[in-house]
């Protein structure tokens, strides 16, 4: 009886360890998602950071060349005027104006000593020589009056008027103020002469061309918007040591001093099209996993293109398995994968 109860649990035993190994043996399966292998091109981008402001040729800058007063101020920043619109009064210091009314009289002065010695020369109470300088004079004082006139001494009242349709981008003086000669009082950009400068690597410069269609995100967020590039600088800027491209864009779509993200398509790159989560970089080269019956089998490839409308790659994908998506980087080559249908 003894020796049949020892055999019954050593059967039983051995029932146990067969079942044991029979759960060790059975594959664990990776819930995955997959999508199909397809072929395609997508646009090459260069990315670029920058802000909208006036071309370089697209703004006016006003100044005087006289010290004097910012009277009446008519324009505030980001206003729109137009061509001929009054901006400011100015009026000159009164040493300016001093100074322009005794170069007048300067003039006036020299005209009459001229005219005198011409008569004494005539009754040989002169010589020629006299009359030589009596001429020079009259020059002099004549030059140093249109100096005068052209740096704005001769006006006693001075109306900025807008020289083009426009915004105001900048007023760099405020109503009464007293400013100096040279002093910037503000600046007006042309209609559709604002652009977004962009600073690209320069190891990039050579895939931007005028004409290229761009991408202009705000790095605020937002729609992005189209646009095109209109100039690609020829030198580094010395300040972000890059190299300055001048995006256009639709008319009122972005204000100055806007910070910019630009993205300008450069080209078409061909090949595989795969979400960017299927292409593993992890533990070696580049790899995607296609799907063979139940089991995940790797695909060596290499990328021509990552981006987040999805990676270019090429490589020796089979149109018809599926690509592992979700779960790529949670199995290995051979695994045994499941997904919902």
């Amino acid at each position: 009886m003894k020796a049949l109860i020892a055999l019954t649990a050593a059967f039983a035993l051995a029932g146990c360890g067969a079942a044991s190994d029979e759960t060790k043996a059975e594959p664990q399966s990776v819930l995955v998602s997959t999508v199909a292998a397809k072929q395609g091109a997508l646009p090459q981008t260069v990315t670029a950071y920058g802000s909208v402001a006036p071309a370089l040729n697209g703004a006016q800058t006003f100044s005087e060349a006289q010290p004097g007063q910012l009277t009446r101020l008519l324009v505030t920043p980001g206003a729109t005027v137009r061509r001929g619109q009054a901006l400011a009064v100015f009026v000159p210091a009164p040493a300016s104006r001093s100074g322009y009314l005794q170069a007048v009289e300067a003039l006036d002065s020299a005209r009459k000593q001229r005219a005198t010695t011409a008569q004494l020369l005539a009754q040989q109470l002169a010589t020629q020589d006299q009359l030589v300088q009596a001429d020079k004079a009259v020059a002099d004082a004549r030059t140093a009056l249109a100096a005068l006139q052209a740096e704005g001494a001769g006006r006693a009242v001075h109306t900025l008027t807008a020289p083009f349709d426009g915004i105001v981008t900048t007023v760099s003086a405020a109503q009464g103020d007293r400013t100096q000669a040279g002093a910037t009082l503000l600046t007006v950009a042309r209609a559709g002469g604002i652009v977004v400068t962009a600073g690209v690597d320069p190891a990039e410069r050579d895939k931007v061309a005028i004409g290229q269609s761009a991408s202009l995100l705000r790095l605020s967020g937002g729609t992005a918007l189209s646009g095109h590039v209109l100039r690609v600088s020829q030198a580094l800027n010395a300040k972000t040591r890059m190299v300055d491209v001048d995006i256009a864009f639709p008319a009122g779509a972005l204000l100055p001093g806007e910070g910019i993200q630009v993205a300008i398509a450069t080209g078409q790159v061909s090949g595989w099209i795969v979400p960017h989560r299927a292409v593993v970089t992890a533990g070696g080269a580049p790899h995607v996993f296609q799907v063979t019956g139940t089991k995940a089998k790797a695909v060596p490839v290499t990328i021509l293109l990552a981006s987040d409308a999805g990676d270019v790659v090429t490589g020796a994908i089979d149109p018809k398995r599926r690509l592992i998506v979700d779960g790529a980087y949670q199995v290995g080559d051979g695994d045994t994968v499941r997904w919902a249908h």
